[in-house]
């Protein structure tokens, strides 16, 4: 069943001046109340130029972070025009009735991936309970005699096909988890590298157990390779170290066959970093912010009511006069707020604010 979502109807034209960056406030305020799914109903805007597009792209920008969604509809000819010559007919989703735009489809897309990673998972643990079984490894006292003479072990052969559907079972398995991992923070998303290098390290996992096998040699070989290698991208999230590690893990499950293991494994990291989000909030943020204003008449009464509105607590620390004036605060900031919000709020609106900076508090 599809879920409604709620309709805000403008009366006004967007453009500069005050109507746009006042529609714009208002749609940060419903974000800010708890709304995600909202639908514009553009009949009563008589003209928009590019300040009221700008206030509706920043509104849809706003929405994606949040997972919402922003829908148009009833424009007329002149703001559809407006719309299309600015190509945002591409980006935004613009509806010919409220009543078509209000209804929510389900999240297909949502459903495909989580499918796929229930099936993912429930193929490894049956391919390992009920696939032929691999022929049986050898007995401890030829193993004891290979490592005492220093050669290596023997080991039974395995089709090449099979050991390439593990790797391909370990990408899989990567891609999963980092498609759950993902920061929450919208100011430090993860970066395509790190997403990149924790599908990898879970192949990387699977590859070395795969070359390893039963051959001591081989294990020192590669640890000795390993030593040598340095990570040279810092890692600040103590949570996306563990990943890595954890990712090897799931990948050298993978590469040795233990399938069933592995395929629980992704399963419960999944659900487990799920819940983490929901159980552990994340706390807010202390941030030094300098806003800078032209002139020596400086819009505190604007700058105190953006940082309300957004129930960041703040105290004043420093003013500097000249000819710009500028204001240092000590503010505490929500953890789901955007900085990159609060400082077009702040400098929306005509106050005359040319600058904002934040910085992290250093105890």
């Amino acid at each position: 069943m599809a879920r409604r979502a709620l309709v805000l109807s403008p009366q006004h034209a967007l453009v500069a001046g005050g109507s746009a960056e006042a529609f714009e406030l208002q749609v940060q305020t419903l974000y800010e109340q708890g709304h995600r799914h909202i639908v514009v109903d553009l009949s009563g805007v008589p003209d928009l130029d590019s300040r009221g597009v700008r206030a509706l792209v920043r509104s849809h920008t706003t929405s994606q972070r949040l997972g919402g969604m922003l829908k148009l509809a009833s424009a007329n000819p002149r703001c559809l025009a407006v719309l299309q010559l600015a190509n945002l007919d591409k980006i935004l989703a613009i509806h010919d009735s409220v009543r078509a735009a209000s209804k929510r489809p389900w999240p297909w897309r949502r459903i495909a991936v989580v499918a796929a990673a229930g099936a993912l998972c429930a193929g490894l643990v049956w391919w390992e309970l009920w696939a032929p079984v691999a022929p049986a490894p050898p007995d401890q006292s030829s193993f004891a005699q290979a490592v005492a003479s220093g050669t290596s072990p023997p080991s039974p052969l395995q089709h090449p096909v099979e050991q390439v559907l593990k790797l391909a079972a370990a990408a899989l398995i990567g891609i999963i988890v980092t498609g759950v991992h993902r920061p929450h923070v919208p100011d430090t998303p993860m970066d395509r590298s790190m997403r990149q290098a924790q599908i990898l390290l879970c192949v990387a996992g699977a590859m070395v157990m795969v070359i390893i096998g039963n051959s001591v040699a081989r294990a020192f070989g590669i640890a000795g390779a390993a030593s040598i290698i340095r990570f040279r991208t810092p890692i600040d999230d103590p949570k996306d170290v563990t990943i890595l590690f954890l990712l090897m893990g799931l990948g050298m499950a993978a590469g040795v066959g233990a399938l069933a293991v592995a395929g629980l494994g992704t399963a419960f990291l999944c659900l487990f970093l799920v819940l983490l989000d929901r159980i552990i909030a994340q706390k807010a943020r202390t941030l030094r912010v300098d806003v800078v204003a032209e002139g020596h008449d400086f819009p505190t009464a604007h700058v105190h009511g953006v940082f309300v509105r957004n129930r960041m607590a703040f105290e004043t620390r420093e003013v500097s006069l000249g000819d710009k004036m500028k204001v240092r605060y000590h503010a505490t900031v929500p953890a789901a707020a955007s900085l990159e919000d609060l400082g077009a709020q702040l400098m929306s609106g005509g106050a005359g604010v040319k600058s904002v900076s934040w910085e992290p508090v250093k105890d």
